[in-house]
């Protein structure tokens, strides 16, 4: 990696822009500020849109730049977020969350990879391609502050946003290669819908002795409601939650197959084994192309050192639901918090707070055109040839820029499982930063000519 091109990934490295965090707005501004300047550098004439205050709250702003192509070109839009996800627990951190520190070439930083680090190269490629280019195509940049928080403001505004996002192509570098770095393509994605319950009983925390027994116990509740979502064998038990779900085809399936890893893999990658889920399906099914419900979190009393005996007043979980095509988010959501409301303990009161619909999920037909343009770029860069892969994970906004922009999607991405993103010590490969560069070079050369 050149001198500039690192200083550069650095400098955007060290802003702690997470835009689930009202007070880190100012460094999501600064952080799009720069970016702005960057594109500006190499021909871009950009702009930041600020989403509509909600409930007295602003949100990151949203970062559009556009370089105008030759007469003829085709119009491409790339996607991607320079929001990072929280660098808790802290303490976790070998190193400091917002100081890039390179360790047997890998950067260690917050967004190193997700997705400071892959957006960042597949822009320095761009700019690598415009250098030389002599009838580049229209490329237009749409950078966001909250896709790790949901992409709200994105989702409401981009119905509006047609004409400016308007394009042929929408490139996004925000996914993971197969094993080995082997080039993935992805044909699909999950959606994804969180939200958090919470029950509350008593008007305060009581004393374990002298009210145990007789006061009803939000924690024991809460455990007992997260319980209820599954069955025995992993199932969701939520009546009504598989409603309209499309299955893959027989050519999805094999193709996904092909490029799992095994059941060793992912014990060699979490440390423990690959059982969550239900029973009987494999580990590609599980992930690819079935829905899920998880608890993220769940949070009532006392959690520091020693004991403190009380029965706590209140208690919550953060749940997600990962959600497959034909899934609707509307009967998703109704179905759970019907469940919820019906599996309430007693002497509790139930409340769901922060819903966030998301988006549901979505596959692309193999067939594609920008699929076999895709193929043949990815063989030159490696005789291996891609893999195609239905992520389990969510980008749930690419499928409302699908609509609103009327793109085809391309979804690249050269993350691997030791960058461990959302995790404490994240970090991004130079090899893999690299790659994503010289990807991005190559895909906007191939869709001019």
């Amino acid at each position: 990696m050149e001198e500039n091109v690192q200083k550069d990934y650095f400098e955007l490295l060290r802003f702690p822009s997470v835009g689930a965090d009202p007070l880190k707005l100012r460094d999501c501004v600064d952080c799009a500020m720069w970016l702005k300047r960057w594109l500006e550098g190499i021909g871009f004439k950009g702009e930041l849109m600020m989403p509509p205050v909600k409930d007295g709250q602003a949100a990151p702003p949203i970062l559009f730049a556009e370089r105008a192509g030759a007469e003829g070109a085709p119009t491409i839009l790339v996607y991607g977020h320079y929001d990072v996800q929280p660098a808790d627990p802290v303490e976790e951190w070998k190193t400091p969350p917002f100081e890039p520190t390179v360790v047997d070439g890998r950067v260690y930083c917050r967004g190193a990879q997700d997705d400071k680090g892959q957006s960042f190269a597949f822009l320095c490629g761009s700019r690598d391609y415009l250098a030389a280019a002599k009838a580049a195509p229209t490329l237009k940049v749409l950078l966001e502050g909250q896709e790790e928080s949901g992409s709200t403001a994105l989702m409401e505004m981009a119905p509006d946003l047609r004409r400016k996002l308007a394009a042929e192509v929408m490139l996004v570098c925000d996914t993971s290669a197969a094993a080995e770095l082997r080039p993935a393509i992805v044909a699909g994605l999950r959606g994804v819908s969180h939200l958090t319950v919470r029950l509350t009983g008593p008007n305060r925390d009581l004393h374990s002795g002298e009210y145990g027994g007789i006061a009803p116990n939000p924690a024991q509740a809460i455990a007992e409601l997260v319980a209820s979502l599954h069955n025995p064998d992993g199932s969701i038990a939520v009546a009504g939650f598989r409603d309209g779900i499309e299955p893959p085809s027989e050519p999805e399936r094999r193709a996904a197959e092909a490029a799992a890893l095994d059941e060793q893999a992912y014990y060699n990658d979490i440390g423990c084994d690959p059982v969550g889920g239900q029973q009987g399906k494999t580990i590609t099914q599980r992930n690819s192309f079935e829905p899920t419900i998880e608890v993220n979190g769940i949070h009532a009393g006392y959690g520091g050192p020693g004991s403190k005996t009380v029965i706590p007043a209140e208690a919550i979980a953060k749940l997600s639901m990962r959600l497959v095509p034909g899934q609707s988010v509307s009967h998703v959501a109704e179905v759970v918090k019907k469940h919820l409301e019906d599996k309430c303990p007693r002497g509790m009161k139930l409340s769901v707070e922060d819903y966030n619909p998301g988006a549901g999920g979505f596959r692309l037909p193999l067939a594609s055109p920008i699929f076999r343009l895709a193929a043949s770029v990815l063989e030159e860069m490696d005789p291996r040839g891609p893999v195609f892969q239905w992520d389990g994970a969510s980008i749930p906004v690419v499928s409302v820029l699908r609509e609103a922009s009327g793109a085809a999607p391309l979804i690249v991405g050269w993350g691997q499982s030791e960058d461990r993103i959302h995790s404490p010590n994240e970090s991004y490969g130079f090899v893999q930063f690299d790659k994503a560069r010289e990807w991005g070079r190559r895909i906007l050369e191939a869709l001019t000519i």
